[in-house]
């Protein structure tokens, strides 16, 4: 029996999607996505936001259609799918951090960031079948 392992996330992109051509002609697109809960504080009434940031990586083939990469810009909001894992790494001090990843599978434009005051999807003419994209369609 097969077993499935994915994660869906809802958040705002933390900044600019950074390409980064890597061996044996594949190409990492990178881009980090904020998830806030939200919460009251019931000793203080206080709201409260803890942001968790989870790094994104599309992988594409050397020559594949890199569209995506117009939308995947500080600010947008997306709703990204793949396989979520831990990387850890040594920083200069030795201490040790961990941070969460996900190979996406599927990307969901949901709502593009601000270019003005008054931007709305229709700025971007975009219809909602142009706005999803899964890897596969720019492999």
């Amino acid at each position: 029996m097969a077993t499935v392992f994915e994660t869906r996330l809802i958040g705002n992109i933390g900044k600019d999607a950074v390409v980064k051509e890597m061996n044996k002609g594949l190409i990492a697109i990178n881009f980090p996505v904020a998830h806030n809960k939200n919460w009251r504080d019931k000793k203080t009434n206080e709201q409260r936001t803890k942001t968790t940031w989870v790094n994104c990586t599309i992988w594409k083939k050397e020559g594949s259609n890199m569209r995506i990469l117009d939308f995947l810009t500080k600010g947008t909001l997306v709703e990204v799918v793949g396989t979520p894992f831990a990387k850890g790494y040594l920083q200069e001090d030795q201490s040790v951090k961990a941070e969460i990843r996900l190979n996406v599978s599927k990307t969901n434009i949901l709502k593009p960031a601000k270019t003005g005051d008054n931007a709305s999807l229709d700025d971007y003419n975009l219809n909602e079948a142009e706005m999803e994209f899964d890897s596969q369609d720019f492999n």
